[in-house]
């Protein structure tokens, strides 16, 4: 049996509920979850909420469901605004399609950019195959407003932080070693380093140059939480379960497993590299 979902916090204040917060979810052959997955999200007490799928062209329909889902939801708000006389033209759910799979991190970094370029104040990354708990996203977005963090992570790792039943003992252990390698390497304090449930600022993406990141793979998210600690921003964590996917099967190839092993390396030579060129190259990313 699967350990509980990690209980919301309480409602947030009305004003922050209309916060313009943009859900980022690149998906590949995820057409069994991704109906459960936006009708979750759209039934969030998130007035501001948008969901962003992006799509790599998978082949069993899902930028189609996609499509089908973001009408339904969008001739419903545009059903509401009217009743409500407040034609503000808002879009609760859009489909970005990317012609190839490029990988999970060049996914992200075209939605995000896309995102933020759309007026979202902030960004939230999650996956489409139900590990992530929507009922922790409001508290995600609460801390963010309320201590002025630039990232939230959706953290494993610390204390109230659980993982599935489902998983074997190795992969707990694995996942674990993972985190511990990648933060050792680079000398943060983050516990979960290697999350993908992880809430952004608008700001902070400006900051840490999506387009130049290297990582096309899950390392994308070391590589982004490690620039934007060099960047001065806060990062919290905020303790979730994490659920093993509902349907379907992982994306973690050798080849992504192989660039998950070398990226804190070559992020940390980067690092190295830029302290010895001095001042010039103090703030190289």
């Amino acid at each position: 049996m699967s350990s509980p979902r990690t209980p919301a916090g309480p409602p947030l204040p009305a004003e922050w509920s209309r916060t313009p917060l943009t859900v980022v979810m690149p998906t590949y052959n995820e057409a069994q979850n991704l109906p459960t997955m936006a009708e979750a999200l759209m039934a969030l007490p998130l007035e501001g909420l948008r969901l962003l799928v992006v799509d790599d062209n998978s082949p069993d329909g899902t930028g189609a469901v996609a499509e089908q889902l973001a009408e339904k939801y969008n001739e419903a708000e545009r059903r509401d605004e009217s009743e409500r006389r407040d034609e503000t033209g808002r879009v609760r759910m859009g489909v970005l399609h990317r012609t190839a799979k490029e990988g999970l991190g060049r996914a992200y970094a075209a939605g995000m950019e896309r995102a933020v370029a759309e007026g979202a104040a902030y960004v939230l990354q999650m996956d489409a195959d139900g590990s992530h708990p929507t009922e922790k996203i409001a508290d995600m977005l609460g801390v963010a407003l309320a201590t002025g963090a630039d990232v939230v992570v959706g953290s494993r790792y610390v204390p109230g932080g659980t993982l599935s039943d489902a998983w074997k003992a190795h992969r707990k252990l694995l996942s674990r070693w993972a985190n511990a390698y990648a933060s050792g390497i680079l000398g943060t304090r983050i516990r979960d380093i290697t999350s993908g449930f992880n809430l952004w600022s608008a700001h902070a993406l400006r900051t840490i140059d999506l387009g130049s990141v290297d990582s096309a793979g899950y390392s994308f998210q070391v590589e982004t939480k490690y620039r934007a600690l060099r960047a001065g921003f806060t990062v919290m964590e905020v303790p979730i379960h994490f659920e093993d996917r509902t349907a379907g099967e992982s994306k973690m190839d050798l080849a992504v497993q192989l660039e998950s092993v070398a990226m804190p390396w070559r992020l940390r030579s980067k690092t190295l590299r830029a302290a010895a060129a001095g001042p010039a190259g103090k703030h190289s990313r």
